[in-house]
């Protein structure tokens, strides 16, 4: 649910970060403890959907669209276009196929909130409003597709009683366990469960947390070491909005199954659609380093926060910010809202370009860390993805590369971004167009291109058919992870249209690998592009 072509400019317009970050403003400090309604074990999930009663006729819904009241301001009158914007022509993106296969088809909701994350042998993806495995070798189907309530199916809670939206699947590479959350609307509730083993069809621990009178909207997960963190757009019961909550839930006692709490930071309206960090890789960050949070403030900022939980000592918690770190000025897509073009139809798309799309992907490549995120914005005459490199977030954050991938007439929008162990850059995303259905595409980078920029796009699938009959609602996000074996091979997953029509969406799940990924010498070094780099001017 939300509640929502060849020349070159200067490097300075292409790889930009003006001006220093401006000092921390606040620090939080008074934090709530929610403990959870109910928790326990379940059965072996492949049992309980094996017992569950058919599924009853899809009725046809919209999630609605909730977003919190703010003004879209316009970029400064000297700026006449985006000077992030990509003006070279790269070549193909240099990436050797995988897999690619459907994934949950439509099932009576939109929009469909693709994601899905990989795991050690599987591939597991999550839909509004369903769940399914799959072999992530042979694509072979492991489990479902099933409604995601059933993984609460005995639960002593109302998480076994429908569901909400907003689902999310995560793999904790470290403990190599699954995670799984989504809404429960009826109770303002969030339904969480940690695998008991990295296999997602086997059992779960299961865990409901109650917010009381204000429903949280839009969540967000991530993996670090010391809790699951967690965010949401917070609306009182009259759905006036309250702010962004962060939360941190008790990584540690869930992976045991004991009684674990989650340490909740409500802000105020001014906060909100914020992302927190979801590590990837095999190297964890600095012992201590606190959770970072990142909220898109247009036209040009990116404001930073840190969020640093004591499950022992509550009151000990803290998040602290913002943080700004200047970007190259940016109009949100849309105007934050609908523009995006079909063939054949009239019926434009939602861009929610009013917020960072899903993941913040974090690295710690020893020398330096990163964190990759991405939006959608105006790019001339069409929608473009800009994405970002920021480098030192617990130090002096600054951006260290940012681009917008915009290369031709179409609209691209819907993005979800991630880095591999040689610091290659992938960017999942939907393309559309007047004359093109919307697609699923991806484009990428190793580090020895000119900063700042992406290599020619590649197509995971092509769509043959447009949204109509009055929907607009596409994404609300979709999901790009890295595979744990390998440290290499991207998995993404969005979704597309075989035929005109609405709640007939499919989804598309697909792989990929940069050839020179794990070869020697093609590790990330702290000196790599570095003569090219200037995001202080």
């Amino acid at each position: 649910m939300k509640s929502k072509l060849v020349s070159v400019l200067p490097l300075f317009f292409v790889v930009l970060a003006s001006g220093v970050p401006a000092p921390a403003q606040q620090t939080s400090s008074n934090p709530t403890v929610i403990p959870p309604v109910s928790y326990d074990l379940s059965p072996p999930l492949v049992d309980l959907v094996a017992s569950a009663p058919p599924k009853a006729p899809a009725s046809q819904r919209n999630i609605p669209l909730r977003q919190p009241p703010r003004p879209i301001p316009a970029p400064p009158a000297s700026v006449t276009q985006d000077r992030a914007l990509q003006q070279l022509s790269l070549p193909l993106v240099s990436t050797s196929p995988g897999l690619a296969f459907d994934g949950i088809g439509a099932d009576g909701v939109a929009p469909p909130d693709t994601n899905g994350a990989v795991g050690a042998t599987q591939f597991a993806q999550i839909v509004n409003v369903e769940y399914a495995v799959y072999n992530k070798t042979s694509n072979a189907l492991l489990l479902g597709p099933t409604p995601i309530h059933n993984i609460w199916s005995g639960f002593n809670g109302d998480c076994a009683n429908g569901d909400g939206g907003d689902a999310v699947v995560l793999y904790d590479k470290s403990a190599q366990r699954w995670v799984v959350g989504q809404m429960n609307v009826k109770l303002n509730a969030y339904c969480m469960a940690v695998s008991t083993t990295s296999d997602a069809t086997q059992s779960y621990y299961r865990y409901e947390f109650s917010f009381g009178g204000n429903t949280p909207d839009y969540p967000k997960l991530a993996v670090w070491p010391d809790a699951y963190y967690w965010t949401a757009n917070t609306f009182s019961s009259a759905n006036t909005f309250v702010g962004a909550n962060p939360c941190a839930f008790d990584r540690a006692t869930m992976l045991s199954g004991g009684p674990a709490n989650a340490i909740c930071m409500q802000q105020n309206p001014s906060i909100d659609s914020l992302l927190p960090a979801d590590l990837d890789g095999t190297t964890p960050p600095p012992t201590g380093e606190p959770n970072f949070y990142l909220q898109m403030v247009a036209p040009s900022n990116l404001n930073l926060f840190k969020f640093h939980v004591d499950f022992t000592t509550p009151a000990n918690s803290t998040f602290t910010g913002p943080t700004a770190i200047p970007v190259a000025p940016f109009s949100e897509a849309c105007g934050g809202g609908t523009c995006i073009p079909q063939p054949g139809t009239t019926q434009q798309l939602d861009s929610l370009s009013d917020r960072l799309m899903f993941r913040l992907a974090y690295r710690n490549f020893g020398d330096h860390e990163s964190l990759v995120v991405n939006h959608s914005v105006m790019a001339g005459n069409s929608v473009g993805v800009r994405w970002y490199e920021i480098r030192s977030p617990n130090v002096t954050p600054t951006v260290f590369q940012q681009g917008t991938f915009s290369p031709d007439s179409q609209y691209r929008w819907m993005g979800s971004i991630a880095m591999d162990q040689s610091g290659d850059i992938a960017v999942g995303y939907s393309a559309s167009s007047s004359s093109n259905f919307p697609a699923v595409r991806y484009a990428g980078r190793v580090p020895s291109d000119p900063a700042g920029t992406m290599e020619s796009e590649n197509s995971i699938i092509e769509g043959t058919g447009s949204q109509t009959n009055g929907s607009s609602r596409w994404g609300d996000y979709s999901g790009m992870s890295v595979d744990p074996a390998d440290d290499c091979t991207f998995w993404y997953t969005n979704e597309y249209l075989t035929t005109n029509g609405s709640f007939n969406w499919k989804t598309r799940i697909g792989s990929f690998k940069f050839t020179s990924c794990g070869r020697p010498g093609s590790s990330l070094s702290a000196t790599t592009l570095i003569s090219s780099l200037n995001p202080s001017a």
